[in-house]
């Protein structure tokens, strides 16, 4: 591996990379420093937990001069609240010897102290597209002065239904910009996205989704239903010693919330989601990283990004819909050089998505039988009673049939005569909200059929 102090890099940040400790540069970083240091646009691919955050910021800091401008010259799009403030940390630890304004911006939080912000100046915006739109409309946040423009999770944020913001986003910015894209796996949408406004990007591909990690032990479960899995994860949760911080995933947040009433570990637990408000999510992150708390329910709205140390355990409660998502998922363990240990719980059902995880990593997870002190539930969840996801899946392989364009056909040249809408239809359309978030299912509403 390549050395920081072997990078064209000055001096007030290698002083700040050798205080946190990093001397030598992962794959991905070494990668991306020259590419995006020499202005090409880039498109990164690499596995959660290979060091991306830090492959754009270093370039992106070592070219950013000293600036009294007040609009922003650097934009930073990622899907989720958790990762703006956790990207905003990593700048300012990246910054203490450099004088550089950041701001986060995201929902949920004081839009009129973020426009205050806004004014005073800022040289970078780390933002949630719906957020970021609202101040560009409000005229809070200038947009043409965006030189550098990174993309972070593209294809979670375009499986979250950001779609049309990002579009919209990219319509208020310069024409004459650097594009760069990080990603964990490569789908239709960030393939169209790519050859629809990037320039002959530089594409560097570092570990492919499907490897399974060495550090993690994997074992899974056959199990019947919703409440038979949650009295099995009450047998296996007791051993606090071999799991003494277990992050477990679901894929919605009614089952977040319906485990998190059913699990015996009330004292111990926290749980987070897209539903709650943000002081209770950045709490439960806050007690589950310190310790004060030793098991997190959670969706995938931070199976991406967020960094938590020293996870001993992984468990998906729910088969993750997506392969490439028990990837993610399990990567929150087994980091640093620790081992790690990820539990999978199938059912029936989702004996089909097992098997499709266990294609993509060439690996055959191992299969623990039930414990004879295991009580099977006959309860099953409304969500059980019907078919597995029915409405999401199929507006989603709607979605992804081949030739699907990122852009669609604007009404001037459609045959179809469209009736003019109002400017409060036209507002709505553009800020309507996703109807769930999660396991990379598409979000969109669906239209009316007439009768």
């Amino acid at each position: 591996m390549k050395r920081f102090e072997e990078f064209k890099i000055k001096k007030q940040l290698y002083n700040a990379l050798t205080d946190l400790g990093f001397d030598e540069a992962t794959p991905i970083q070494e990668e991306s420093y020259s590419p995006i240091l020499g202005g090409f646009d880039f498109v990164g691919i690499a596995q959660t937990g290979t060091g991306k955050t830090i492959a754009f910021l270093l370039p992106i800091l070592q070219d950013l001069k000293y600036s009294e401008q007040l609009s922003p010259r650097v934009l930073i799009l990622v899907p989720t609240r958790e990762l703006v403030i956790q990207i905003v940390e990593e700048i300012e630890k990246l910054t203490p010897y450099i004088t550089i304004r950041i701001l986060g911006v995201y929902g949920g939080s004081n839009i009129k102290k973020q426009k205050l912000a806004l004014a005073e100046g800022i040289d970078i915006v780390v933002a949630t597209p719906r957020r970021l739109y609202d101040l560009a409309l409000a005229n809070a946040l200038k947009l043409k002065t965006i030189k550098k423009l990174i993309i972070d999770e593209v294809d979670i944020m375009l499986d979250f239904g950001y779609k049309t913001q990002i579009k919209n986003i990219l319509e208020l910015l310069p024409r004459k910009r650097q594009n760069i894209l990080f990603s964990a796996t490569m789908t239709t949408y960030v393939d169209v996205l790519i050859n629809d406004f990037l320039v002959n990007p530089v594409r560097k591909t570092i570990s492919l989704s499907g490897t399974p990690l060495d550090t993690i032990q994997q074992s899974c479960y056959a199990v019947p239903n919703f409440y038979t899995k949650a009295n099995l994860l009450n047998i296996l949760l007791q051993d606090r010693e071999e799991h003494n911080k277990v992050l477990v995933f679901v894929a919605t947040k009614a089952n977040a919330d319906r485990l998190f009433e059913t699990l015996d570990f009330e004292q111990e637990m926290a749980v987070i989601h897209a539903g709650k408000e943000q002081n209770h999510r950045t709490k439960s992150k806050e007690k589950f990283t310190d310790g004060t708390c030793r098991i997190l329910i959670a969706t995938d709205v931070i199976s991406r990004g967020i960094d938590i140390e020293k996870i001993s355990t992984v468990v998906s409660f729910d088969t993750p819909f997506y392969a490439e998502n028990h990837i993610h998922r399990i990567g929150r363990t087994g980091r640093a050089g620790n081992q790690g240990k990820a539990i999978l719980l199938y059912s029936e059902k989702e004996e089909a998505l097992k098997d499709a995880i266990e294609t993509l990593m060439n690996y055959t997870i191992p299969q623990i039988a039930l414990p004879d002190t295991l009580e099977i539930s006959n309860e099953l969840t409304p969500e059980e009673l019907g078919p597995l996801f029915p409405e999401d899946l199929e507006d989603n392989l709607e979605d992804v049939k081949e030739g699907s364009a990122f852009h669609e056909k604007s009404a001037k040249n459609s045959k179809e005569k469209v009736k003019k809408k109002s400017y409060q239809q036209t507002l709505k359309e553009r800020f309507k909200k996703p109807l769930r978030r999660g396991d990379k299912i598409q979000n969109k509403r669906k239209k009316k059929k007439k009768r």
